[in-house]
């Protein structure tokens, strides 16, 4: 991108450089955006730019993030794939996102058994994500048979949130990423 089409703020002091899309670019300091930036954004804007739909795209990342809030630790990245392919989806998108939602989904899992609970009436379970993870070192079978049931039930309270989940972020993101693709089609077409 010419110079011309860049422009500079000051964030803490530091120059930080913006684009005619109004993405952070790299500083000159070997810091080039944040994490967010270069790990989730630009890689989606490339993605739309190598002809993937933003309805496509949106889908792919709303659905990439209720799959990887998924009350069962390691199914996640399957889940994602299997819906990748079934909806004919993004798989790196769908990825992306997933793995962006992991701390999300330590951070629900114990709410999704406490609602699962309640839910059903159930006796509650003592237990905590680190022992979650200490048994799962120790014995994967006796991990499911100790949480077989609450985690049924935690399944149940994700399949009533995923549908709302998945319409909060699609239905706002489609028009953003639909406006993300013209600008930078606006801006290609200006380059040439």
């Amino acid at each position: 991108m010419p110079e011309s089409e860049r422009t500079t703020t000051r964030v803490q002091d530091r120059p930080l450089r913006v684009d005619s899309a109004g993405f952070a670019v790299g500083s000159g300091d070997g810091m080039s955006g944040n994490l967010l930036q270069r790990k989730l954004v630009r890689p989606i804007i490339d993605l739309l730019k190598q002809g993937v739909t933003p309805e496509k795209m949106a889908l792919s990342l709303a659905l990439g993030a209720a799959l990887g809030i998924f009350p069962v630790l390691g199914s996640t990245t399957a889940l994602c794939a299997i819906a990748a392919l079934a909806f004919g989806l993004n798989l790196p998108a769908i990825q992306i996102v997933n793995y962006f939602v992991y701390p999300a989904q330590i951070a629900l899992l114990i709410p999704f058994f406490r609602l699962g609970e309640r839910m059903f009436r159930a006796p509650h379970l003592a237990i905590s994500v680190p022992q979650i993870y200490a048994m799962l070192h120790e014995n994967v079978w006796s991990v499911m048979r100790l949480l077989g049931t609450t985690t049924w039930h935690a399944i149940v309270v994700w399949s009533l949130a995923a549908p709302l989940i998945v319409t909060v972020i699609y239905f706002p993101l489609a028009p953003l990423l639909r406006r993300v693709l013209r600008r930078q089609m606006t801006s290609a077409v200006e380059q040439a």
